[in-house]
């Protein structure tokens, strides 16, 4: 029988992977079999989370720390992790932020953070590891993670550089994939909706937010933990290997109304 989604020996990176979305996904694809490289600005906190996958998952798992707005960070970076392994199958650009205020009242500050992070700290992370690993290996799995907003807006919080900057992900994503796609590299974004982490726990559970969940989203409620887990496997295995340039909302349904 073919295990379809087996990542035994592979190397993932997966950047914000201190806490929340990104530690899940980390050991979805630990569950997997790959070695993880958590990234991350908070060394003590990646250290912990490589721990813990080591010993749960018996994979090799290390910490590296890196602040993806600051490209000799990053090169350094992804040096270490070619140094130690060799190589890097899986990137998966998770690291971001969040400004929410109404648009009239953001400041340029606020703009400018929010594209240095999640947009162009994505590509750093991109750029980096395509030409260190992915090119001259001649394969690889690029998986960012935009948001539903970059697909929609919204009009229960305002955040207008995050949709800029999550839109900017998704197209980002299209572009890297008509470009890389002769070197065997399939770069795709997942477009995640609101999801319970220990930060959002509380602003989703409410009042106004469950009536907000039985009103814009089909399923009616928000994302457990691990529901993104196999939208990460399925675009980092091997056999996805003619899926490329897609955006994958797992958002309950809330951009097909």
């Amino acid at each position: 029988m073919k295990d379809y989604f087996d990542l035994k020996g592979q190397v993932a990176v997966v950047t914000g992977a201190s806490t929340g979305l990104g530690v899940q996904m980390a050991k979805a694809l630990a569950n997997q079999g790959a070695n993880i490289v958590c990234m991350a600005r908070r060394q003590n906190l990646i250290d912990e989370v490589a721990s813990e996958i080591s010993k749960e998952y018996g994979v090799e798992a290390i910490g590296v720390r890196c602040d993806i707005t600051d490209t000799e960070a990053v090169e350094k970076a992804v040096d270490t992790v070619m140094e130690k392994f060799g190589r890097i199958d899986i990137l998966i650009n998770n690291a971001g932020t969040g400004a929410v205020a109404p648009a009239e009242d953001i400041t340029d500050e606020q703009f400018a953070n929010e594209m240095n992070i999640d947009l162009f700290g994505s590509f750093k992370v991109a750029r980096s590891v395509a030409k260190k690993a992915m090119i001259p290996a001649g394969y690889g799995r690029v998986i960012n993670i935009a948001s539903m907003y970059g697909l929609v807006g919204n009009k229960i919080a305002g955040s207008a550089p995050y949709h800029a900057a999550k839109g900017g992900v998704v197209n980002l994503t299209r572009a890297l994939a008509a470009e890389w796609g002769k070197y065997g590299i399939t770069v795709n974004s997942i477009c995640p909706g609101y999801f319970y982490t220990p930060l959002t726990q509380e602003t989703l559970d409410s009042d106004f937010f469950q009536a907000n969940a039985k009103t814009m989203i089909p399923m009616e409620r928000y994302g457990n933990e691990g529901e993104l887990d196999s939208a990460a496997i399925f675009l980092s295995s091997p056999t996805s290997s003619y899926v490329t340039g897609v955006m994958l909302p797992v958002d309950g349904g809330y951009t097909c109304m």
